[in-house]
């Protein structure tokens, strides 16, 4: 008897956490049925106009275009880009460490030393590998 208790308080449990999903589900369905509406509302009643191939021309500042806009960059160039953004990053994890050095002071400057060692090695792996010397083309 008190088995089939704890297997009903067990499947009402799971039928109440099913439930709470419901409103995100219906949310959901919701979302995507009001954006396939949209989508089907403007390709039915918009407007089909005639191209122009003048107005769909590339305009940059007032000057036709010269060249291809498709040009080459040189793989250093989002080497460098990267790098940046992954050494910036690293920089935002300060920002918790400064508010919370008071409480723990030892502990914390020693966890930092680790972590600007690490960021150091980092570095200095990247300019021994010549990652940022733009000379060496």
């Amino acid at each position: 008897m008190i088995q089939n208790l704890d297997a009903l308080h067990a499947a009402a449990g799971s039928v109440l956490a099913v439930a709470e999903y419901v409103p995100v589900l219906v949310m959901l369905v919701f979302a995507i049925l009001f954006g396939g509406a949209n989508l089907l509302l403007s390709f039915v009643l918009g407007k089909k106009g005639e191209t122009n191939p003048v107005k769909e021309a590339a305009y940059e500042c007032g000057m036709p275009p010269i060249t291809d806009a498709h040009q080459r960059f040189s793989v250093k160039f989002y080497l460098v880009a990267i790098l940046f953004v992954i050494f910036d990053i690293e920089v935002v994890f300060l920002y918790p460490w400064a508010v919370q050095f008071n409480q723990l002071p030892v502990f914390l400057f020693v966890e930092m030393l680790i972590f600007i060692g690490i960021l150091f090695l980092g570095w200095w792996y990247v300019i021994r590998k010549g990652a940022v010397d733009w000379a060496q083309e």
